[in-house]
C-alpha cells in the first residue's frame, strides 16, 4: 500500500512524497472503472486522485444515456451496427480498433452496472429502457432519467468503496515526472492545505477530462475539462491527435446575461434526451427549421449538423432575443416529461420557466473535445507507463461523437486499461535522484514562486480573454484568416499570464493560473490542427474549404519540437473490420417519424 514518507532537510522546497504501484488521475467514470478493474485483479497499490470531493465529477453533468446495443426495443441491434453508427458520426476519422473495442465491451459493461445497482429507468416488464439519441439506428441508449452520469458515478464510487479502493480528494496534478520514454509518477498539490506532493508511481493512468472549457460558452463547470490532461501527457513527451475537432452541442442555455439569476446556466447543456423524447426545435419565425436542414433526422440529426443549423439560423436573423432557437417539449404530457426529465424540468422550474408549458431558449455551445492524447488500442501513450483513458485520450469519436458513446467510452476503456495496467503493475515506482533535481524541485519552485505573485494581469481576466478568442476564431465556423488572428491573440494572452497576479496556493486564483497553462497547450494545438485541416469534417467546418476531401482522411498529431514549437504530422486512418463494414454496406439509419 501507499507510504508517506518525510522530507529531508536538504531539500529546497518542502514537498510531502507518496509511493504507489498506479496512480489513477481523475474519478470519474473513467477512473474510477479503471481502479475497479485493478482491485478485482488483485492490485490493491493504487491510489486515485480527485480535484474535487469524492464523487464530484463532470461526470455527473453527462445526463442523456449511456450506449450499448442491448436491443430492449430493437433487435435488430448489434455491436457492429453500433460500430457503424459511431464511423459515420465521425466521418470515418475514428480509429476502427478502438470503436469495436467499446461497442463490443458495451452489452456487458451495461449488465455488469445493472448489477451493481445503477437506477436504470425500466420498460414496463423490468428491462434496461432504452431511448433514442441523435444519428444512431437504433434505440441503443440507455439511461437513468436525465441524471445518468450522476446515476453512473454513484454506482461506480460505490463500487470502488466496497473494494476499499484508495482515494484522495482535492489533489490538484501540475507535471507528470517524465524523461519523455518513461513516466516515473506526477507533482502537484494538496488543495486544503497547500503542500506540494511527489508521488512516486510505477505506472500513471490520466483520467483527468478533456479540454471544451477553453472557449467562452461551455457545458462545463469552469474549473474542469481544461485541458489538464492533454497538456500534462504532452509535456511528458506523449503525442495529441485530432485537437482541432470540437464539437458544440447543438443545445446549450441561451440565456439573459444581464439577469444574475439567469447567467450562470449561460451555455449549461440541455441534454439531447429532450430532442430524444419528442422535442422540436423552432426558430423566432415560429418554423421548425430543421425541415430545410435534415428532413428525414429532423432534431434528431448527428449534433454536428443541429449545431450549424442553429447557429445559420441566428446568424441570419431568425433567432431569439438572447441569440439562440426555441426548444419545446410542452405537446408531451407533463407527467411523462417529469418522469422522463426530471433534471431537466427541475432546472428550469426553479428558474420560473415550466417545460411542460413552455419552450426553452437554447444555442450551440462547447461540450466535447474528440481528440487527446494519442493511445494505443489498451490506452497507453508513445511514453512506457503512461496511460489515458475517458475524453482525455483520442480515437473514438473521430471528427464528431454520438450521443451517449462518451460515458460508454470511459467504462468500456476502463476495463481495457485496467486489464493491461495490471498486467504490468509490479510495486512502486521510483523518481531518479537526477529528474528530481531538474525537474521536481524546480517545477515545484516555480509553483511556490507564482503564490502570492503580484503580476499585471488578473488570472479570471486572462482566463476570459482566451476563452473569448476561441470561440472568436475556433468555433463552429472557422477560415484561416480567422485562425491565425487567433493564434496571434495567443501570443499576446501568453504573455498576458506569464505576469498575473496569484493568490496563495490554496486560493482559486492558484487553480485557475495552472489551469491556464494547461489551457494554453490545448488551444494552440485546436487552431493550428484547425489551420492545418483544409477541408470540412464533422464538427470542423472550414468556410473556406466547405467540403469533405477524402485526402483528408488522415488523423492529425501534435508533437513537442525538440527546440520548442508544436510540430505537426498526419497518418492514415485504418479500415474498419469485415464485420462493421457489412454493417455500414447495409445503410442503417434511424427513422425520426417513429418518434410520431
Amino acid at each position: 500500500m501507499s507510504q508517506r514518507r518525510p522530507v529531508t532537510p536538504d531539500e529546497s522546497v518542502e514537498y510531502e512524497r507518496e509511493d504507489v504501484s498506479v496512480l489513477v488521475i481523475g474519478a470519474g467514470a473513467a477512473g474510477a472503472r479503471t481502479a475497479i478493474e485493478l482491485a478485482e485483479r488483485g492490485v490493491d497499490d493504487v491510489l486515485v486522485l480527485g480535484k474535487r470531493g469524492h464523487g464530484d465529477a463532470h461526470t455527473t453533468w453527462a445526463r442523456g444515456g449511456i450506449n450499448g446495443a442491448l436491443g430492449t426495443h430493437d433487435d435488430a441491434d448489434s455491436p457492429a451496427i453500433h460500430a457503424a453508427d459511431t464511423l459515420n458520426e465521425g466521418h470515418f476519422l475514428n480509429d476502427p480498433a478502438k470503436v469495436e473495442t467499446v461497442t463490443e465491451q458495451m452489452p456487458a459493461r451495461l449488465r455488469e452496472l445493472d448489477e451493481w445497482g445503477m437506477a436504470y429507468s425500466r420498460t414496463d416488464d423490468g428491462a434496461i429502457d432504452q431511448r433514442f439519441f441523435g444519428a444512431q439506428s437504433f434505440r441503443r441508449t440507455a439511461f437513468a432519467g436525465d441524471h445518468t452520469g450522476e446515476s453512473l458515478l454513484d454506482t461506480l464510487v460505490g463500487r470502488a468503496q466496497e473494494l476499499s479502493v484508495p482515494y484522495r480528494e482535492n489533489v490538484m496534478i501540475t507535471k507528470l515526472v517524465s524523461d519523455g520514454e518513461a513516466v516515473y509518477g506526477a507533482v502537484g498539490y494538496d488543495m486544503d492545505d497547500g503542500e506540494f506532493v511527489l508521488f512516486n508511481a510505477g505506472t500513471v493512468v490520466l483520467a483527468a477530462g478533456g479540454h471544451a472549457a477553453i472557449y467562452d460558452r461551455h457545458t462545463s463547470r469552469d474549473d474542469e475539462n481544461n485541458g489538464d490532461g492533454a497538456a500534462l501527457a504532452y509535456d511528458a513527451g506523449a503525442s495529441l491527435m485530432d485537437m482541432e475537432f470540437m464539437q458544440f452541442h447543438p443545445t446549450g442555455m441561451a440565456v439573459d446575461e444581464s439577469d444574475p439569476d439567469w447567467e450562470p446556466w449561460s451555455g449549461r447543456l440541455v441534454t439531447e434526451a429532450v430532442r430524444g423524447e419528442g422535442g422540436r426545435l423552432f426558430n423566432a419565425d415560429g418554423e421548425r427549421f430543421m425541415e430545410r436542414y435534415s428532413p428525414d433526422q429532423m432534431e434528431l440529426d448527428a449534433r454536428d449538423v443541429v449545431a450549424r443549423a442553429i447557429a445559420t439560423e441566428v446568424a441570419e436573423g431568425r433567432g431569439t432575443e438572447n441569440g439562440g432557437v426555441y426548444l419545446d417539449i410542452s405537446h408531451r404530457d407533463a407527467d411523462f416529461i417529469r418522469e422522463r426529465l426530471p433534471r431537466m424540468y427541475e432546472r428550469f422550474d426553479d428558474l420560473g420557466v415550466d417545460m411542460a408549458e413552455e419552450p426553452v431558449e437554447v444555442a450551440p455551445t462547447s461540450h466535447y473535445g474528440m481528440g487527446g492524447v494519442a493511445v494505443d488500442d489498451a490506452g497507453e501513450t508513445s511514453v512506457d507507463g503512461l496511460f489515458a483513458i475517458g475524453e482525455t485520450m483520442a480515437g473514438v469519436h473521430g471528427a464528431n461523437r454520438l450521443g451517449g458513446n462518451s460515458l460508454a467510452e470511459t467504462v468500456a476503456y476502463g476495463v481495457v486499461a485496467g486489464e493491461r495496467v495490471a498486467e504490468r503493475a509490479d510495486g512502486p515506482g521510483a523518481v531518479p535522484d537526477d529528474l528530481r533535481e531538474r525537474l521536481v524541485e524546480p517545477h515545484l519552485s516555480d509553483l511556490r514562486e507564482m503564490a502570492n505573485s503580484d503580476g499585471d494581469h488578473d488570472v479570471d481576466a486572462v482566463l476570459a480573454a482566451l476563452r473569448e478568442l476561441m470561440w472568436d476564431h475556433a468555433g463552429i465556423r472557422r477560415d484561416e484568416a480567422s485562425l491565425r488572428a487567433g493564434l496571434d491573440r495567443l501570443n499576446e494572452v501568453r504573455e498576458r499570464a506569464a505576469n498575473m497576479r496569484v493568490g496563495s496556493v490554496t486560493s482559486e486564483s492558484f487553480e485557475l493560473a495552472v489551469d491556464v497553462g494547461f489551457m494554453l497547450t490545448a488551444a494552440e494545438a485546436v487552431l493550428r490542427g484547425a489551420l492545418a485541416r483544409e477541408e470540412s469534417r464533422g464538427a470542423h467546418y472550414r468556410t473556406d474549404f466547405p467540403d469533405l476531401d477524402p485526402d483528408w482522411r488522415q488523423n492529425v498529431y501534435f508533437d513537442a519540437a525538440d527546440v520548442g514549437g508544436m510540430r505537426l504530422r498526419t497518418e492514415a486512418v485504418d479500415d474498419p473490420s469485415e464485420a462493421v463494414q457489412a454493417a455500414l454496406d447495409e445503410g442503417h439509419e434511424l427513422d425520426y417519424h417513429q418518434l410520431e
